[in-house]
């Protein structure tokens, strides 16, 4: 594994993992449905992002989460199981963010389903690529 590629990896999964666990946190604490979904969808985004670095490949700029999903199948198609979830999480991210118009709430249990697939695709991501908690063990 390519130390540069190693450490580019692991900073893109610590501030992933900080907005995943945020999402749960804030799930826990009955916090507000949209800041939870947007924490969601950034966590998804950076453990994609870091996937993709560590097999070499510069992450495109993109928050289209089913899109950075396609570049992934191509080394694992069993990725391919998260494309519902990547395609609803990517809307999470532009839908209704800023004024004007009101606040989106979502309804608990979906959140909480949603949150339950992020928590299964980090997992998946991190034991493919042997780093249990997003760093390698040296």
């Amino acid at each position: 594994m390519d130390k540069a590629f190693k450490k580019q990896a692991e900073e893109w999964f610590e501030r992933g993992l900080h907005d995943i666990e945020t999402a749960q946190l804030l799930y826990d604490e009955r916090g507000y449905t949209d800041s939870i979904a947007y924490h969601i969808q950034q966590a998804i985004e950076k453990y994609l992002k870091g996937f993709l670095v560590l097999h070499g490949k510069k992450p495109p700029k993109i928050h289209e989460l089913d899109a950075l999903l396609n570049h992934i199948a191509a080394f694992d198609d069993s990725f391919n199981d998260f494309l519902e979830l990547c395609e609803k999480a990517s809307r999470y991210y532009i839908e209704d963010r800023y004024p004007p118009g009101p606040v989106v709430e979502y309804e608990y249990n979906e959140i909480k389903a949603d949150l339950d697939k992020a928590w299964e695709l980090i997992r998946k991501v991190l034991a493919i690529v042997k780093m249990p908690y997003g760093k390698a063990e040296d």
